[in-house]
């Protein structure tokens, strides 16, 4: 049965401060701020389908993968420095891997059909796991030299072969290697100071053009690398604080940046291979730690500081529904990738431990547009 049947009309915020006694109470006895309510749905939110619970920390990062044929398994990665590979049909972990010493894990990924796991840690390390056949073992690993919180991306550029971006020792440094070999490719540094890399984003144009970058900078800056001919292509300022995280759609060549301020900004790749600013949604509360976009490039889901994960329909960005469960920081989503696109779902990950699953617009995708 479909989770979801109504839109959102806008993101509505009211705040009433206390009078009389109640002033008073509150100027001696100071509460913690109301999170900000949103309101105008026709129907009540849904619920998750389930949630999965054992993490042992902040979930920072997931990743599934549904292929046909295989088991559905989620991975994510925690604050504590756990792997935890669940299986989404008996909705337990199937897995608990440690490799990066108790550090944050801030990024997974599989390649190889889910043969190879890789992760990123604030360890200074990348770590490459076997996963065939029920193993669990790092067989290698990269030292970046960043402890910041940017994660890695990697790219297939050949059957066998991938292409893996990740922040440097240098705060303004992404470098790039090709895998399984890790040879350099390439370091990318700006000539003007934009401070630490905050985000990144590897993909192959239909053009037959090289591999591109697309960078999110501590100043707010979005930038787009030419990673054959190490040259910037295009440049803009998409926010006045820290572009905190990006989601870019390779098929329509559109993205969207959130920062720490209250704005998400959208844009497109133009054929010239320029950044053209578009439109911007600005939302009740500050704060977004992570977005994408779903597959069938219907829907994007944001991460937000407020405890709540906000969907809008991608192609004109309306706000659709807010998703209130967790109590505490959104940190992560991600859409799954079932072939059956029935069977779709939607996972956030909290700094309260949990991850949510949510079965959002797959039976009517059409309310989305």
């Amino acid at each position: 049965m479909e989770q979801v049947r109504f839109q959102h009309k806008r993101f509505l915020h009211r705040e009433r401060g206390p009078t009389g006694a109640a002033a008073l109470h509150s100027s001696l006895f100071p509460l913690a701020p109301v999170p900000a309510v949103d309101v105008g749905m026709s129907l009540p939110p849904p619920t998750p389908i389930y949630t999965l619970r054992g993490a042992g920390g902040p979930l920072n990062t997931l990743h599934f993968h549904c292929s046909q044929g295989t088991t559905p398994l989620l991975y994510s990665g925690s604050g504590k420095g756990s792997i935890h590979i669940w299986n989404l049909k008996t909705r337990r972990p199937e897995k608990v891997i440690e490799g990066h010493s108790g550090n944050s894990v801030i990024w997974v990924d599989t390649v190889q059909s889910g043969q190879k796991l890789i992760s990123q840690g604030r360890d200074m390390r990348i770590c490459l796991w076997d996963l065939a056949e029920g193993r669990g073992e790092v067989v290698d690993s990269i030292w970046t030299g960043s402890v910041g919180f940017c994660q890695s991306a990697i790219l297939e550029i050949s059957s066998g072969k991938w292409l893996l971006a990740f922040p440097g020792e240098q705060t303004e440094e992404i470098k790039i290697v090709e895998l399984p070999s890790k040879a350099p490719v390439c370091t990318l540094v700006p000539d003007s100071k934009l401070g630490m890399v905050m985000c990144i984003k590897l993909w192959q144009p239909d053009s037959g053009c090289g591999p591109l970058l697309l960078a999110g900078y501590e100043d707010g800056s979005l930038l787009l690398w030419d990673v054959t001919h190490i040259s910037i292509l295009s440049q803009v300022q998409t926010h006045p604080e820290p572009l905190m995280c990006l989601a870019f759609d390779p098929t329509r060549l559109k993205g969207i940046s959130g920062s720490s301020d209250s704005k998400l900004s959208s844009w497109i790749v133009d054929s010239q291979n320029k950044i053209q600013l578009q439109d911007s949604v600005t939302l009740v509360n500050p704060g977004v730690a992570q977005m994408c976009v779903r597959d069938d490039s219907l829907l994007l889901a944001s991460a937000g500081w407020d405890h709540r994960v906000r969907l809008f329909g991608w192609k004109r960005l309306k706000p659709l529904a807010v998703l209130q469960y967790h109590t505490d920081m959104v940190l992560s989503v991600a859409f799954s990738n079932h072939s059956d696109s029935k069977q779709r779902l939607l996972a956030a990950g909290s700094k309260d431990q949990r991850i949510s699953l949510w079965s959002v617009y797959n039976h009517r995708p059409e309310e989305a547009l």
